[in-house]
């Protein structure tokens, strides 16, 4: 336990990075060798878009990456939040205490958030109108939405009062499994309806991105399950008959540019009604 504790709280630039593009590059060769759909695109250019989207996501992170080292140091030093008060248990508890609850709000909170909250679903609107779900439609966020997740992700720092190394393990496993969850791998039924009871399955986030409702509005998790089966958001769709996208961008020209996508959240309000 203290060798991840002293890793994570040096870990170089370089090793997050790697840990963005290892996993990125791990799913997308089993999915390429495994899919679970055979989907009809391009690719590399699917990939591109998604990219450029990973891109400004790490840009907006790194240019506000002080705040959230202020708020750690802050919350630690003075005792704010609940971590503080648990620093005489198990260190593996304390670990897995602080995860469940960064996850909760730095996870599932704010994408529940976004989901109800009508100006903040036109810019999570662009994730969802990937038609193609694959790892790399992970990091496929308008940066709009990646600013108000860093406050989430703020928030969560001082509520659970977190030490910057496990911030930074929080924001790898949650990577990790995000690119995990979205990618288009076919793993045993069995197999993923077990992974589901504790952690966000393949299948079990597929069906959050099948394009109408009620579905679009359920598995909001990101890495744990349990607060979508604990908040009653937990549902479920046979495979064959997922449909990827969201009903009011369905159209190819909606959503297959970079340009397209950054000027969705500034259209008319008329054209955001799920349907």
């Amino acid at each position: 336990m203290n060798e991840i504790i002293r890793y994570f709280e040096t870990i170089p630039s370089l090793h997050r990075a790697l840990i963005l593009a290892g996993g990125i590059t791990f799913f997308w060769l089993i999915e390429t060798l495994k899919p679970l759909f055979l989907l009809q695109y391009s690719k590399w250019k699917h990939a591109g878009i998604n990219i450029f989207f990973t891109f400004t996501t790490i840009v907006v992170n790194f240019l506000m990456a002080f705040i959230l080292l202020w708020t750690s140091q802050w919350a630690t030093q003075n005792s704010i939040g609940l971590l503080p008060y648990l620093t005489a248990i198990n260190p593996w508890i304390y670990m897995i205490i602080g995860l469940l609850l960064l996850d909760l709000i730095g996870a599932y909170l704010v994408h529940y958030v976004e989901h109800k909250v009508k100006f903040f679903w036109r810019f999570h609107l662009i994730h969802h109108s990937d038609t193609w779900v694959d790892t790399t439609t992970a990091n496929r966020h308008h940066p709009g939405e990646s600013v108000l997740r860093f406050v989430f992700t703020a928030l969560a720092v001082v509520v659970v009062g977190a030490p910057m190394w496990l911030v930074f393990l929080y924001q790898s496993v949650s990577v990790v499994l995000s690119q995990f969850n979205h990618a288009n791998i076919s793993l045993p039924i069995a197999l993923d309806r077990w992974l589901s009871y504790i952690i966000v399955s393949p299948d079990m986030h597929k069906v959050h991105h099948h394009y109408e409702l009620p579905h679009t509005d359920s598995n909001y998790g990101n890495i744990f399950s349990f607060w979508d089966r604990l908040f009653g958001t937990f549902s479920t769709l046979k495979r064959d008959e997922i449909v990827y996208g969201i009903d009011t961008h369905m159209e190819t020209e909606k959503h297959n540019t970079i340009g397209s996508l950054l000027k969705i959240p500034f259209q008319k309000r008329s054209t955001f009604e799920k349907q």
